[in-house]
């Protein structure tokens, strides 16, 4: 299951992320995705979408974990163009606000972000 793999491979231990028996009990009623899957999702996200026309390096992100995510939902993650700053006749950084969203909407992870931008090497 990528939810497991994923946590392993962060050196997250908490068990909510690997034993399906102790996450039933608990307050989720099952296993949930480990933050730093959610977060590094939305970080990619930022890179994918803008290395394929700039050469990017992210400068700053910040999360908010609200609901947790189910191993098994299906989420809708996105970001939106908060501001732009140009200089020089080039991009120079992008503010970003965005998130992880459940299947009604509900924001389970909300997050603002920069990124600088120059020409592609």
């Amino acid at each position: 299951m990528e939810v497991r793999a994923f946590a392993t491979a962060a050196g997250d231990t908490n068990p909510l992320h690997h034993d399906s028996g102790i996450a039933a009990r608990s307050r989720y009623g099952g296993l949930i995705v480990s933050g730093t899957h959610t977060t590094a999702l939305l970080l990619g996200l930022a890179a994918a979408h803008f290395s394929r026309s700039f050469s990017v390096v992210g400068t700053a992100f910040s999360v908010e974990f609200r609901r947790a995510v189910a191993a098994d939902a299906t989420v809708q993650i996105g970001w939106e163009v908060a501001a732009v700053t140009v200089a020089r006749k080039a991009v120079q950084r992008v503010e970003l606000r965005g998130g992880v969203y459940g299947q009604g909407g509900e924001v389970c992870v909300s997050a603002t972000g920069m990124v600088r931008l120059s020409a592609p090497a």
